[in-house]
Formats: C-alpha cells, sequence, structure tokens
C-alpha cells in the first residue's frame, strides 16, 4: 500500500500566503467598502495575516527548497495566531473571557467616511450565520493551518 502524495513544502508556503493575502484583502474590503470601522484586535489579527502572506507568498517562492521547511512552517504558525486571536476576541464578545481595558479605537481608520469614531473589540458589528467576524477569521485561520499540515503529512513533501 502506498501513501497518497502530498505537496512540496515551498508550494504549501506559497498557498498558504495567498490565502492570508486573501484574508487580509477581504477586511480591506470590509473596512473600506462596506464601511466596518476595525477595533484594535482586528488589526491585531491583520498583523500576523501580513507577515504569513510576506513570508509564504516570497519565501516559498523565491527561497531555495531547502527553506521550504521552516518557511512554511513559519507561515502556518502566523496564521494560526491570528485564529488564536480571533478565538480570543470571539471569547470576550461572548462575555466568556475578559478582554484588555482599552480595547477600543480613539479614531476613525477609514479616511473620508462618515464611520464611528470608537470601535470596541467586545462588541460585535457584523454577523454572517450567526457568528461575528472574529469567530470567522479563527475558523478560516485554523481551516488554512489544518489543510496545510494535512497536506504537508507525507515525509516526501519535505524533499527537494
Amino acid at each position: 500500500m502506498t501513501t497518497p502524495p502530498s505537496l512540496r513544502a515551498d508550494w504549501v508556503a506559497i498557498g498558504v500566503g495567498a490565502c492570508a493575502l486573501a484574508l487580509i484583502l477581504a477586511a480591506l474590503g470590509f473596512q473600506y467598502l462596506g464601511g466596518l470601522s476595525p477595533c484594535e484586535m482586528c488589526h491585531w489579527q491583520r498583523w500576523p495575516y501580513i507577515a504569513a502572506a510576506i513570508v509564504g507568498l516570497l519565501g516559498g517562492g523565491f527561497l531555495p527548497r531547502r527553506y521550504a521547511v521552516p518557511v512554511v512552517m513559519t507561515t502556518i504558525l502566523l496564521v494560526a495566531a491570528s485564529g488564536l486571536i480571533g478565538l480570543y476576541q470571539t471569547g470576550m464578545q461572548y462575555h466568556i473571557l475578559q478582554g484588555p481595558q482599552a480595547c477600543t479605537v480613539d479614531h476613525a481608520y477609514v479616511l473620508g467616511s462618515n464611520m464611528p469614531v470608537e470601535a470596541r473589540c467586545d462588541i460585535p458589528t457584523w454577523f454572517f450565520l450567526g457568528l461575528a467576524m472574529p469567530a470567522w477569521n479563527a475558523i478560516f485561520s485554523f481551516l488554512i493551518a489544518g489543510t496545510a499540515i494535512f497536506l504537508l503529512r507525507n515525509p516526501d513533501a519535505q524533499k527537494s
């Protein structure tokens, strides 16, 4: 019985980086096109995605293949970190976890809009299928990280 083939680590890194970039673009779309003012924790969730997009796309695409495993593992960890922040914020919004006391934004991030001046981390502003944005961020982050780990399941994926 043969082990099913898996993808090379550099390809998985590029895929995870592309997913992270897509999620950043979606967040910016909700912000600039949808008029949703991001809170401080929303920005915290974006930074790991930005780093994952850079590391995954550039590292997976341009570094020699011998660096593919550290690149893909770093990219997976960054995406999972964003998911953990989203999970923490979801716990705050359901009043399960205590959040930072100063988790508000004192200025609007969308230039030229009539958005509210303050966006609080503990108050959800957008729902889809009963879940707020941080919960969806956690779901997508863990799906991306889990899929990447699944695609790397075969030790041959780590060979050049």
